[in-house]
This record gives structure tokens, C-alpha cells and sequence, in this order.
């Protein structure tokens, strides 16, 4: 039997429900991604190389 995944959400969610994205580590390699409100729908599976550029582009993104 595996564990379930440890989902972090991201410190940029707010409280009142918007822009929650959460992460979770799947393994060695590998992260899932999903939308907090919609948790039902699944999650999005992304190598770690992916995850940290992903999130070097949102970090560059000062808007």
C-alpha cells in the first residue's frame, strides 16, 4: 500500500479561495500539481526538472 501524497498549497493562495495551487512530491523524480478547489479532477504529474523550472518562471514573473 502506498502513502498519499503530501500536498502543500502554495504561499502565494489566498484564504478566500483563489489561485490555490498545491504541490506534492510523487516520488524520486517526479511532482504533482493540482488546483485545490477542484481536487477531484486529479493532478497534473511534471518530472522535477520541469517542476523547478516551472517554478523559476513564476518566481521571474514580478507582475
Amino acid at each position: 500500500m502506498t502513502s498519499a501524497p503530501a500536498w502543500r498549497k502554495a504561499s502565494h493562495s489566498n484564504a478566500s479561495g483563489g489561485n490555490c495551487v498545491e504541490a506534492a512530491p510523487l516520488g524520486p523524480a517526479k511532482v504533482g500539481l493540482r488546483d485545490s478547489k477542484h481536487v477531484q479532477s486529479g493532478h497534473l504529474t511534471v518530472t522535477a526538472p520541469q517542476f523547478r523550472s516551472f517554478l523559476n518562471a513564476v518566481k521571474a514573473d514580478k507582475r
